[in-house]
């Protein structure tokens, strides 16, 4: 695709799938969708019932179609099944909670994530179905092995992982964003370059049945607080 996509001209076609809605219809829609997107919650606690691949692959589809710096899609999407690999990954993780915890966080950190109720131990990473490792590629390439440069990774990779998360949701699952730092070892376990940058450890499946959140996490802050209008 990159290829194809480098000496070619701006060809404009008109837009295909745009649907326009009354003013009564987009508020309605925007309610709806706020309706559902304040259900989704971070789960700690999930359940090992399995999810069918066919599933996590349509939700990885919606993650693709979100914009991205000159269109070069810079991400990829590792997913990981394999029971083997999940405790691979959970000790490596823990490793690096450890240490963490244990002061290189700092003292604010811990204390803002008191309330919050976490801990080195992380037990999902091996119970989950699925865990999908979120690179961010700075480089691409291309099918004749030369290498393109990629643009608003970070930004790209983000909002490609916000589509991800809502598809998984919409789709009746629980997601975790799981961020251990460093995460460097995701690079060998997932045979991903020293080039892609792993961003998310994204864990998704059904919650347990006695899963629980922090009553923090409920408190969102009001639209006053976040949105200033001009």
């Amino acid at each position: 695709m990159l290829e194809d996509q480098f000496g070619e001209d701006f060809h404009p076609i008109p837009l295909p799938d745009y649907q326009e809605q009354s003013v009564a219809e987009m508020r309605a829609s925007a309610a709806a969708f706020y309706e559902l997107v304040r259900r989704r919650h971070s789960v700690r606690e999930f359940s090992d019932r399995p999810v069918p691949r066919d599933i996590i692959e349509q939700c990885l589809l919606s993650a693709g179609t979100a914009p991205s710096g000159a269109n070069h899609q810079p991400w990829h999407f590792t997913v990981i099944g394999d029971a083997a690999k999940k405790k691979t990954i959970r000790e490596l993780a823990e490793e690096e909670e450890q240490a963490f915890y244990a002061g290189r966080a700092g003292e604010e950190w811990l204390q803002a994530l008191k309330p919050i109720g976490t801990d080195p131990a992380k037990p999902f990473l091996e119970t989950a179905p699925w865990l999908i490792c979120i690179f961010g590629e700075h480089k691409s390439r291309g099918a004749g092995g030369k290498l393109y440069k990629n643009y608003y990774v970070p930004e790209s990779v983000s909002i490609a992982t916000g589509f991800l998360i809502m598809a998984l949701h919409n789709a009746g699952l629980a997601t975790l964003t799981h961020t251990p730092a460093p995460m460097g070892f995701l690079n060998e376990i997932c045979d991903r370059p020293k080039s892609d940058r792993p961003y998310i450890l994204l864990v998704t499946g059904y919650p347990d049945k006695n899963a629980h959140i922090p009553a923090h996490a409920t408190v969102k802050k009001p639209l006053e607080q976040i949105a200033t209008f001009f």
